[in-house]
């Protein structure tokens, strides 16, 4: 098992403590940190002797678990692309959000949120589980495909408001309230964990590694894989779904209030809202699932099942 792994399982237990963590490893300055230095930090982490059954004290060894989780895909031990860290998942995806959601224009909306779902699908495939059994070219022809697929479509669906808008005069101020601003919220939400199910279909198709509490791998499990998509997905639609959606319920409150008028001055309100609650939801999202997922061994299937005699086997869920 990847130290980064036996990390997660060691600290990650309940929320609180996988929230906490999340929210060191999110620190955008381990972006600067070199290549040369992240291989110095794993270096470091792979010298010691520490079986992580206890919470890490030593600092130095901390930050280096911290400079890892941030930068190190746990199953192929590749650094991941500065780009598609986790701790530059809110830098990125911030101004597509916000672009999105202050366009009035369904061209507009379509061109952002194809951008946003690139993103946060290139960010899927590279954070994913590391480990889909089939042949390489065919499965990166396959994911290339569903990917832009998925993409086409769900930028489709979050410009379908708009577009409904712009067709049909609608002036009941409850029907405006509800499809330009709170229906975009769910489909934001839905089509963020439809993209994130597709890009990682593999994963339930061929299946995942599962390992024992030693981190030895005692099989392939289709099950664990479908239950690491599925926590991913359900995850990533309560991140975006609520990003969209109470930001705009603060406002429409704001407006009826009467606090503040300026069209420009309300424009700002709602983006300092978006940011402030993406920036606080990317932390609860991640954390509301292990990392170091755990699959009852009646879950599992007969040919793994023979292999073990492990009440709960491990797997990585991935991002």
């Amino acid at each position: 098992m990847d130290a980064n792994l036996r990390l997660w399982r060691a600290e990650g237990q309940s929320f609180f403590q996988r929230f906490l963590l999340w929210a060191d490893v999110l620190d955008p300055l381990l972006l600067l940190k070199s290549s040369d230095e992240i291989k110095r930090a794993r270096l470091l982490i792979q010298m010691k002797e520490k079986t992580l059954s206890e919470p890490i004290y030593n600092n130095q060894t901390r930050q280096a678990f911290l400079l890892s989780l941030s930068s190190v895909h746990p199953d192929t031990n590749d650094i991941i692309p500065v780009l598609f860290r986790p701790p530059a998942f809110v830098p990125v995806t911030l101004p597509w959000v916000i672009f999105s959601a202050l366009q009035h224009e369904a061209k507009s909306t379509f061109f952002f949120q194809f951008v946003f779902h690139t993103y946060t699908t290139a960010f899927t495939l590279l954070n994913g589980n590391g480990t889909p059994k089939a042949e390489e070219y065919s499965l990166h022809q396959k994911q290339l495909f569903f990917g832009l697929g998925a993409i086409s479509y769900a930028a489709c669906v979050g410009a379908l408001p708009l577009v409904f808008m712009n067709r049909y005069t609608l002036k009941n101020p409850l029907t405006q309230l509800i499809v330009r601003k709170l229906l975009p919220a769910p489909l934001l939400g839905l089509t963020s964990a439809f993209t994130a199910a597709v890009v990682r279909s593999p994963e339930f198709e061929n299946g995942i590694e599962v390992m024992d509490r030693n981190g030895k791998v005692v099989g392939v499990s289709r099950n664990a894989g479908e239950k690491a998509v599925r926590e991913t997905a359900l995850s990533r639609a309560v991140l975006f779904g609520t990003t969209f959606f109470l930001p705009e319920v603060l406002v429409h409150f704001v407006q009826r209030a009467k606090l503040v008028k300026n069209p420009h001055a309300l424009a700002a309100v709602r983006m300092v809202l978006i940011t402030s609650v993406l920036a606080g939801m990317v932390p609860v999202s991640l954390s509301m699932f292990p990392q170091c997922g755990e699959i009852k061994r009646a879950d599992l299937e007969p040919e793994i099942l023979s292999s073990t005699e492990e009440t709960e086997l491990f797997y990585n869920r991935g991002i």
